[in-house]
C-alpha cells in the first residue's frame, strides 16, 4: 500500500456530530498500542501484536502518514481510518483503487461510531479524488464488518480465500450516496 496520491495532507480536522478525525499525535501512542495489542480488534485480522514490541518498536507518533486519521471521542483515541491506495492487493479487482481499513477500541463497538467515521472519512475522500472508487476487505466471518460495509454502499466483487479465511471484496463506485446517518448498531 502506498500513497493516496496528490492530496495535500494532513486536512483539517474532520468533525462529526460526535466525533473528529485528524492527523495522529504523540498523546495517542498508548491507545495505538491498545488497539494493536487488542485479540479482540484483531479476530479477524490474524491476532494481535506483543504489546511488549509495540511498546519497543511504536514511533512517538504513530500512524503519521497520509490517510490515516485518529478517530477522537471526548478527546480521546478510539479508532483509526486508513485510506491507502492497493497497489499490491491480492486481488487484481482492487489494485490501483484507494482501500478503506478500520480498527475500533471494542468499548466504542455497537455504538455506530465505525459507520459515522468511515462515512465522513469517505465524504473526504470524494471530496479530494472526485470519481475513485474504493474497495474493502473483510472476512466474511467478520460480521459487524459486512454489514459496515453494506451501509457504506459497498458490494461485493468477489470472495477469495487467504490468510486461511473466507475474504469478501468490495467496492464503492465513485458518487455512492452517503451512508445512513443512524448511528445505531444493527
Amino acid at each position: 500500500m502506498t500513497e493516496l496520491g496528490p492530496v495535500a495532507w494532513p486536512p483539517a480536522p474532520i468533525k462529526t456530530e460526535r466525533l473528529v478525525l485528524r492527523e495522529p499525535e504523540a498523546r495517542d501512542r498508548v491507545a495505538f498500542i491498545e488497539l494493536y495489542a487488542s485479540p479482540e480488534v484483531h479476530t479477524y485480522l490474524g491476532g494481535p501484536r506483543p504489546r511488549d514490541e509495540l511498546e519497543r518498536e511504536m514511533p512517538e507518533v504513530p500512524g503519521r502518514r497520509p490517510g490515516s486519521f485518529v478517530v477522537e471521542l471526548g478527546g480521546a483515541m478510539v479508532g483509526q481510518i486508513l485510506l491507502r491506495r492497493a497497489t499490491e492487493h491480492r486481488r487484481p479487482a482492487a489494485v490501483g483503487k484507494a482501500d478503506l481499513g478500520y480498527l475500533f477500541l471494542p468499548r466504542v463497538w455497537g455504538s455506530g461510531y465505525a459507520t459515522e467515521a468511515c462515512a465522513a472519512a469517505l465524504d473526504w475522500f470524494d471530496g479530494v479524488l472526485p470519481g475513485e472508487p474504493v474497495v474493502l476487505t473483510t472476512q466474511t466471518a467478520n460480521v459487524g464488518s459486512m454489514r459496515l460495509a453494506a451501509k457504506l454502499g459497498f458490494t461485493e466483487v468477489e470472495r477469495f480465500h487467504a490468510w486461511d479465511a473466507e475474504q469478501w471484496l468490495g467496492l464503492r463506485p465513485p458518487d455512492t450516496p452517503p451512508a445512513t446517518t443512524d448511528t445505531t448498531w444493527r
